[in-house]
């Protein structure tokens, strides 16, 4: 019995981990595609679709992470974390295609919603659920 919670913790941190790296790469991806064309190689466009390309593919790995991580925690953590992620999504649809419309109606100055914004807001949302979700269910 407690062989399979010591295995259960160390499957659960190891899955952590993984969620660590990938988050922390695909966000180091992302800010070389946002940034490179500004700091780095300039006005190459085939730099910049293979940040881009490298972009979503470090993107998979950090989905496929999620789900491992999501698969390795018990049922309540589980449950707040899946509660997290719907409202984040649904803000993020909400907010983004709503930026998108006043965009292109010309509603917003300077074209809309900056991604570096759009994105921390996004991990704020995310985190501030997930906040609420532990004081909820504990």
């Amino acid at each position: 019995m407690a062989s399979e919670q010591s295995s259960g913790a160390a499957r659960q941190w190891s899955a952590t981990g993984w969620l660590f790296a990938w988050t922390l790469a695909w966000l180091v991806s992302l800010a070389v595609a946002r940034f490179g064309p500004e700091l780095v190689w300039g006005e190459n466009a085939i730099a910049g679709w293979i940040a881009v390309g490298a972009n979503l593919a470090v993107g998979v790995g950090w989905i496929i992470a999620f789900r491992r991580y999501l698969r390795s925690i018990d049922e309540l953590q589980r449950k707040i974390q899946q509660d997290a992620l719907g409202i984040t999504l649904g803000i993020g649809w909400i907010v983004g295609f709503a930026s998108f419309v006043a965009a292109d109606a010309g509603l917003l100055p300077g074209g809309g919603l900056d991604v570096a914004v759009f994105t921390a807001g996004l991990g704020l949302v995310y985190l501030l659920a997930v906040g609420i979700g532990m004081v909820r269910y504990r």
